[in-house]
């Protein structure tokens, strides 16, 4: 099966669990790897046939940008289930949220959670 993937999407959202987060915002990258396939669109080079990438981003910014999560897990899970709904030639599903400056003392380079969903 073929994958389309965005990489390293940046947004600004207010999600975490502390009060400082939701007030003062943060950066967040998001990666999803959609798995589908792509060989109808490649052959007839039809954008109808496979997910265009542009509105998917569109979507992810809303999501990101829009209500705030307590927990990146929640982030991600929304992202996924949205996308899986909007598009349903998506067969699977990885969204990779990465909070790169996570508020307390750290020396790393963030945390990420990765998830994956299937169509049910």
């Amino acid at each position: 099966m073929d994958r389309l993937i965005l990489n390293r999407m940046q947004f600004f959202g207010y999600h975490g669990v502390l009060p400082e987060e939701n007030r003062l915002g943060q950066r967040f990258y998001i990666d999803v790897e959609m798995t589908l396939d792509l060989g109808p669109a490649g052959r007839t080079d039809d954008l109808n046939l496979t997910v265009n990438y542009a509105k998917a981003y569109g979507r992810v910014k809303e999501i990101v940008e829009g209500k705030p999560f307590q927990l990146i897990e929640a982030l991600a899970e929304r992202v996924a289930s949205d996308l899986l709904q909007t598009y349903t030639s998506i067969y699977e599903i990885a969204v990779r949220v990465t909070k790169p400056h996570p508020p307390f003392d750290t020396h790393f380079d963030g945390v990420t959670v990765d998830i994956h969903r299937k169509r049910a």
